[in-house]
């Protein structure tokens, strides 16, 4: 039977609610994001889905149960970074998968349908959001469901720029720039320890040995080559912020390769199995998607979009950031 429960947050809890509501009930952090964006959680007697939203001490939480789950606010315009009759181009929050079934996120591999044939239970997507989004545009067609082509995903932790086509043409060629490795893709991380630049190359496989993807080892057959160049831009107490720019694209990619190399991303909590070091807390895995580029399929103009990191990982940034001496922005 469903119950509440009333916690007042206290000064060393005070700033993102994913993270008070954590500490105050004591749970992990995937259950905290869970209960925050189902609706169960309200902060100061407002329901509060936003796991960053900031709180102070003495703020009144309270946990339902059997609160419904509210419905998702959609796309707004300001997400949208670019968009034609061809693409569409999106900040992707943290949180929201890019496809219903693209992957465990908590196992490292790949999701299984435990129904062939039916349809998802996932319905919060960024795809779907897109789709009302292009629906709900006072030019679009009103002759039924958008045409959305899906040539790239991130993970649902990850936040930052993301395309999908809008034509069957354009999806071809854009996939084929993604098969020719010729997008330019730059994501910001903040990685363990002290990370220095350096080009990673390896062969990736489903199941490198432990139960997760990773790097074929010891003679292990198949995998696919994967490419990450890594820049590093500022030591922090514990942790370094990288660029990373993709040559390849594979699934993890970056995860894996800092991870093998002795630094997982703060706040990932699949690659870190290996990791003797100490981890830092984090309200979610610190990787953004920060700059995005190709040659666009119909005008061939070349085309770039940069996006800054979001709140939650600017925050993290400035308190690793302010035991090193580094003055906040």
């Amino acid at each position: 039977m469903g119950h509440t429960r009333t916690k007042t947050i206290t000064a060393e809890l005070a700033g993102p609610l994913d993270r008070a509501v954590r500490g105050l009930f004591g749970i992990s952090w995937g259950k905290a994001r869970d209960w925050i964006s189902a609706g169960k959680v309200r902060l100061c007697a407002e329901i509060v889905t936003e796991p960053t939203t900031p709180t102070a001490a003495g703020n009144e939480i309270v946990f339902e149960e059997t609160a419904r789950r509210p419905r998702s606010v959609g796309l707004t315009d300001d997400s949208v970074v670019y968009a034609d009759a061809h693409l569409v181009v999106v900040a992707k929050p943290a949180g929201v998968s890019t496809v219903p079934y693209e992957g465990d996120e908590l196992s490292g591999r790949p999701a299984v349908r435990a129904f062939p044939g039916k349809a998802s239970p996932m319905t919060d997507t960024l795809e779907s959001r897109v789709r009302a989004w292009l629906e709900r545009r006072p030019t679009g067609s009103s002759a039924g469901r958008p045409n959305l082509g899906v040539v790239q995903r991130l993970d649902k932790e990850t936040s930052g720029l993301i395309v999908f086509t809008r034509t069957w043409l354009a999806k071809r060629a854009l996939a084929s720039q993604f098969r020719r490795h010729s997008v330019h893709r730059l994501y910001l991380a903040i990685a363990h320890g002290d990370v220095r630049t350096r080009t990673i190359r390896s062969v990736l496989v489903d199941d490198r040995g432990d139960g997760l993807r990773g790097s074929a080892r010891g003679g292990r057959a198949g995998g696919r080559p994967a490419v990450t160049h890594v820049e590093r831009l500022e030591a922090l107490q514990g942790a370094t912020l990288v660029a990373c720019r993709l040559e390849t694209g594979r699934t993890h990619q970056i995860r894996i390769h800092l991870s093998e190399g002795g630094h997982p991303i703060v706040g990932d909590r699949v690659y870190v199995r290996r990791y003797a070091g100490l981890l830092i807390d984090a309200p979610r895995m610190m990787l953004h998607a920060s700059e995005l580029g190709f040659v666009h399929p119909v005008t061939e103009r070349p085309m770039r979009w940069q996006l800054p990191m979001p709140d939650d990982m600017r925050r993290t940034l400035q308190g690793l950031a302010a035991s090193t001496g580094r003055r906040k922005c």
